[in-house]
């Protein structure tokens, strides 16, 4: 949940030979300022602004909703439900207006978004949209089987990469420019299948973990260079339900189906001893010391030498319960740093980080996202807390600096329109979109368009 890019908890759809789809799921926004969730009698959507208090921002009866994305804290808003598995509705919610509807070949797996594009990834494809229209601008078709629509799509406006499994067999990452329409390059991540990918706020990383869930790599984007390799367990595999990364890179945390969350600091071993040298002894020979690691690891075989940069979790967090799947993000409510856990059961968990000396981080406060219960507070923020809102979150996860806000995007609807058809690899629309051109602002009102059906009630959306 890059989320950061946008990073979500579903009990899954099946192929189409499978079970098919079952409603539930969770997911947070791409900047961890709203949580989405899908149940059997509709959505939720809350704004994550506050610890103690949670806010409904909206709630809808669409019933069986397995797929719920929200673009940003703007009111558009991505649904798929178990009814019609093959279709994708997208709304302005605070309008209570449908603004479009795409159906597939295949069952809709996951569905990934950021101000420039939107993805929808099928088993075995992949549909590029632009967001400003919803027009198709590409199919990447007999992609490998990747049955849990697994892909991350990075969230920053000038680099919108998207990540997703180059093999079924083995942990490949084909690394995708998903806005000049070209592959970027091919990282072999790990030995065995993927199970998780995430972005940074910057797309300049890219954390993946693999099916056996033991160890997690961090990769420089768009080179595909290994940075960073953390190892959250020799004893066991896992699966790995989601990895995200702090809103300024320098953390990364990893959520699966154990008791534990893991998070871990990205730090390179030369600059971080080389700030703590100044005249402190320990620190220069601590320095000295690492430098020679760092030296000799490169003249080691890869085995060993992989486990000499490999790294033990910076903080952790136990949870009451194992074995049920959940979501991680790191974010900055009320000016600091925090770690925010969605479970399957229905609840959020709120923990307080220290990221100067991590270690395990304390409960802060528990919400029931549906259902009885209420809240259960554990913990007590300090007096004076100021509430932030999405336009300013911090950047900086370590010192919890204040971000500037910055002002709307603007863009122009132009409308498009396409052939119809139901060959492989086409979308069929359903709708149209509303005529231009309007002016877009993402995050208030995206897009502000009106809909309107003809008398008979049964007819297809036309323009008003």
């Amino acid at each position: 949940m890059e989320t950061g890019e946008g990073s979500g908890v579903s009990s899954g759809p099946g192929g189409p030979d499978g079970p098919g789809p079952r409603a539930g799921c969770a997911s947070f926004n791409q900047d961890s300022t709203s949580l989405a969730v899908g149940m059997q009698t509709g959505y939720k959507l809350f704004s994550l602004t506050a610890v103690e208090t949670l806010d409904c921002v909206h709630e809808s009866e669409s019933p069986e909703v397995y797929i719920v994305e929200r673009l940003f804290s703007s009111s558009l808003v991505v649904v798929v439900s178990v009814s019609t598995p093959r279709r994708m509705d997208i709304y302005h919610f605070k309008k209570g207006t449908e603004i479009c509807s795409h159906s597939y070949p295949e069952h809709v797996l996951s569905v990934k978004l950021n101000r420039q594009r939107l993805v929808v990834c099928l088993d075995e494809s992949i549909y590029i949209h632009n967001i400003k229209d919803m027009k198709l601008l590409k199919t990447l078709l007999s992609t490998p089987s990747n049955p849990s629509g697994l892909c991350a799509l990075s969230i920053n406006h000038s680099n919108s990469y998207l990540a997703y499994p180059g093999s079924a067999t083995v942990g490949e990452i084909v690394v995708y420019d998903a806005n000049n329409l070209n592959t970027v390059t091919m990282i072999p991540a790990h030995d065995s299948p993927l199970a998780a990918l995430a972005f940074n706020a910057s797309a300049t990383r890219l954390a993946s973990a693999s099916e056996r869930g033991t160890v997690i790599r961090v990769f420089s984007v768009p080179e595909g260079l290994r940075l960073f390799e953390f190892r959250r367990g020799m004893k066991r595999y896992v699966s790995i339900s989601s990895l995200s990364f702090s809103p300024d890179g320098l953390f990364l945390c990893a959520s699966s189906n154990t008791e534990t969350v893991h998070i871990f600091k990205l730090e390179q071993l030369g600059p971080r001893c080389s700030v703590c040298s100044g005249g402190d002894e320990a620190s220069s020979w601590t320095a000295y010391v690492g430098k020679m690691l760092l030296a000799a690891s490169s003249y080691l075989p890869a085995q060993v030498s992989g486990m000499m940069s490999q790294d033990r979790a910076f903080a952790t967090v136990h949870l009451g319960a194992s074995a049920q799947r959940n979501i991680c993000s790191l974010a900055i409510i009320q000016k600091l740093p925090r770690l925010l856990v969605a479970t399957a059961d229905g609840q959020l968990l709120i923990y307080n980080v220290d990221p100067l000396e991590g270690g395990e981080c304390t409960a802060a406060h528990t919400h029931r996202l549906f259902g009885a219960g209420g809240d259960q507070g554990e913990g007590s923020e300090a007096e004076g807390s100021e509430v932030t809102g999405p336009e300013q979150a911090c950047p900086s996860y370590a010192a919890t600096a204040a971000l500037p806000a910055s002002g709307p995007v603007t863009a122009t609807l132009t409308g498009y329109s396409e052939d119809g058809g139901a060959k492989r690899g086409e979308v069929i629309p359903e709708h149209e979109l509303a005529a231009g051109p309007v002016c877009l602002d993402d995050e208030n009102e995206f897009p502000p368009i009106n809909w309107c059906r003809d008398g008979t009630g049964g007819g297809p959306a036309r323009r008003c």
